[in-house]
């Protein structure tokens, strides 16, 4: 039933009162932005295993929801997804298109690609020439097997075609990139900087089929490119300065950024993309050239991009990858002639791209692994792809054939960019060695080696014990202390986690800054460089912005590099003083099980338990070190002996022997399971291979400590495995 847009009210008057919400654009546009959001973020959920890009689940649940799928039933899409909708909800995503484009240009740093060289601009070039000139192939097969596309000019088609196959994602490969911890590493930097060279021209190719495709006379198209040169000379020699200035008065020596500069910012890129539509191209090519504009690695750039990346990336941008998605119609691929048209569309679109970068990548000697590597990073697809196809669409350049065999070759081209790469290319990484031991550091009496540790930390609540703990084990007697404190990141999908990834690693490594001066990442790294101002401890932080399945990777190649002898990693649960715990989530148990099955060296797991947080008039600290015998507790008491030689720390160890070996005429006590307490029948205990020689020169006369801990006699206790429990 056809229906007329004007009639269309925002809002209903309820149910109440008889109206159905889904008659209504806004009731209308609610349901539908809940739908996709929950259906992109379950299918985000399933692909993250395989380390996709979000952008791949969005498109595919926009695909689903669409008539490919769920729009088989004509009722639900006439009531969810009506065709009067789609302008509006096209109008919204539109502005989170707007924005990210912004983002992007924001994030892109013209000052790199002047300095990323020759290399990076041949491999970019090679990477865009050959795969245009096949889709200039392949929009001649297109034309001539495709019904209704000889209609459409050949000048049009053979552009879109082009810049279809030869565009490259330059958010979505600095994803990949920084997922698969090669974005500082030689090969990322070289991708990230050919890719950028890529998003430019591709950029200035998409103004080209915009002109092309308007209904006017190729005059008009010289001016629309005329007047879109002007826009970008006038945006880098007038606004460029301006906005210098605005982020010189936003700097980080003040606390909070005046809102008006934030809000003419946001108003500037609506009124940049409205110019560059005045002018006949796109919005969101005047959005991005005023991204440019903004001076990167400020703090007014991480203001900005804190204030709206959450939003837009999280909520509206979704709907239009969503919307691409459901413009797509699977089923309009019939056939084994149409079927056999994806298959050349595919295969054309990674043969030009991968071996044009292949051949020059390997002209410029580098290795032929690394060359093929940059050939499948380079073939990543995504957003600008997507305007590409959308924007073909509107203009009636590519039907709805064409433009679902285009976006499942944008699909299927960044979905095996990552197993690929992964498959083929695996830097080199050092492996597990022996590693130093607190008892390597004791082997003589007058040692004066460093004792080294790694300390890791999930947020600001870790701060104080981890200091009190590194505190008690300040030795005032043999040997200084080196801390390298690490802070533990989460990699997300923000183009703010991207930014701290490139400033924080290093080789595709975390690396610690040795100046003085030097950068401090955030207020927990300043905690400890106040406590390093104190006397025989030295203070490395860092920061390591990774995903949970390979933080491991990072920390224990800290610990192998720095020849750290003990890694201190934070619980997975915090414990208050009001009983209450929090979880900060089952995938950091995972990172300290990782770290505690691959470390090169001793692992301590540093367990809060949000007793004694208050000041105390006793400075003194009492631990207890439980001993049952092995490798690790004689580890765990080589620690506790560190603390003994503080003067303020009182240790206490608990030796337990088989019975057996207790002497009957010692204090030794026999310890049996309440039944009232403890009602479970089946105990296990460590089954470690004990060296009684080595055991006995560490404790010649073991203790017993029977106190209970609850009367606050003991502040910190050393379990086996090196467990350290601050109580």
């Amino acid at each position: 039933m056809a229906v007329n847009i004007t009639s269309i009210k925002t809002s209903s008057n309820g149910a109440w009162q008889g109206d159905n919400p889904l008659d209504f654009a806004f009731p209308l546009l609610i349901l539908q932005t809940i739908l996709i959001l929950a259906v992109s973020r379950s299918l985000a959920f399933l692909l993250k295993p395989l380390r996709q890009p979000k952008v791949i689940a969005e498109i595919v649940g926009g695909i689903l929801l669409g008539p490919s799928a769920f729009g088989r039933n004509h009722h639900y899409m006439h009531r969810v997804f009506p065709k009067w909708s789609a302008p509006i909800l096209e109008s919204v995503a539109s502005i989170g298109l707007l924005f990210f484009l912004f983002l992007v240009g924001l994030e892109l740093d013209l000052s790199s690609i002047r300095r990323s060289g020759s290399r990076a601009f041949g491999i970019a070039a090679a990477g865009i020439t050959l795969p245009f000139v096949c889709g200039i192939g392949v929009a001649f097969v297109l034309r001539s097997t495709v019904a209704g596309e000889d209609q459409v000019g050949y000048g049009q088609f053979i552009v879109f075609m082009g810049v279809a196959l030869s565009i490259t994602a330059f958010p979505v490969l600095a994803r990949i990139l920084a997922e698969l911890k090669l974005l500082t590493t030689r090969v990322g930097e070289t991708a990230m900087a050919a890719a950028a060279f890529n998003d430019v021209a591709a950029w200035i190719l998409l103004a080209l089929a915009v002109a092309l495709a308007g209904d006017g006379v190729p005059v008009v198209s010289v001016w629309v490119m005329l007047s879109g040169l002007g826009f970008v000379g006038f945006m880098m020699l007038a606004v460029r300065p301006a906005m210098r200035w605005v982020a010189g008065r936003c700097s980080s020596e003040h606390d909070a950024v005046d809102e008006a500069y934030i809000c003419l910012t946001l108003a500037g890129v609506m009124a940049s993309g409205f110019l560059t539509d005045l002018i006949g191209i796109h919005a969101i090519f005047g959005a991005f050239v005023f991204g440019l504009t903004i001076p990167k690695g400020g703090a007014f750039a991480e203001r900005l991009m804190e204030r709206i990346e959450d939003f837009v990336s999280g909520l509206l941008l979704p709907l239009y990858f969503a919307s691409s998605g459901l413009k797509t119609d699977v089923a309009s691929i019939r056939g084994g002639k149409s079927w056999g048209l994806l298959a050349l569309v595919i295969t054309t679109a990674c043969a030009g791209k991968i071996l044009g970068t292949f051949a020059v990548a390997m002209m410029y000697m580098i290795p032929a692994r690394e060359a093929l590597v940059l050939g499948l990073l380079m073939n990543t697809k995504g957003l600008v792809e997507l305007i590409v196809l959308n924007i073909g669409k509107e203009k009636k350049v590519l039907n709805d054939e064409t433009f679902a065999i285009l976006v499942l070759m944008a699909l299927f081209t960044t979905f095996i960019t990552t197993p690929t790469v992964m498959l083929i290319y695996k830097p080199a990484r050092h492996g597990s060695s022996s590693g130093r031991k607190l008892g390597d550091l004791t082997a003589t009496k007058e040692s004066k080696d460093e004792l080294r540790m790694l300390a890791c930390l999930h947020g600001p609540g870790n701060v104080p014990s981890l200091i009190t703990l590194v505190e008690s084990i300040r030795s005032t007697k043999i040997s200084q202390l080196k801390l390298f404190v690490m802070h533990l990141v989460e990699l997300t999908e923000r183009s703010s986690s991207i930014i701290m990834v490139q400033r924080a690693r290093k080789n595709g490594f975390p690396f610690f800054n040795r100046r003085r001066g030097g950068r401090w990442h955030d207020r927990l790294s300043g905690a400890f460089q106040a406590y390093s101002q104190l006397g025989r401890v030295k203070v490395r932080p860092t920061t390591a912005i990774s995903a949970l399945a390979t933080m491991h990777e990072d920390i224990c190649h800290v610990a192998e590099t720095k020849r750290v002898a003990v890694i201190i990693l934070p619980f997975h649960k915090q414990y208050w003083g009001d009983e209450s715990v929090e979880n900060v989530g089952h995938g950091w148990r995972g990172v300290n099980q990782r770290v505690l099955k691959h470390a090169p060296c001793s692992v301590g797991l540093l367990v809060d338990r949000g007793l004694g947080q208050a000041s105390r008039p006793n400075p003194s600290q009492r631990v207890c070190i439980v001993f049952f015998g092995g490798p690790d507790d004689r580890e765990a008491l080589e620690l506790g002996g560190r603390m003994a030689e503080h003067p303020a720390v009182k240790v206490t160890v608990v030796r337990f022997v088989e019975r057996e070996e207790a002497d009957g005429g010692s204090k030794a006590v026999t310890l049996r399971p309440s039944p009232s307490k403890s009602p479970e029948q089946n105990y296990s205990f460590s089954t470690a291979v004990m060296n009684r020689q080595k055991e006995e020169v560490k404790i010649s006369q073991p203790s017993i400590f029977s106190r209970d801990r609850s009367n606050g006699l003991v502040d910190s206790w050393i379990g086996s495995s090196g467990l350290v429990n601050y109580l």
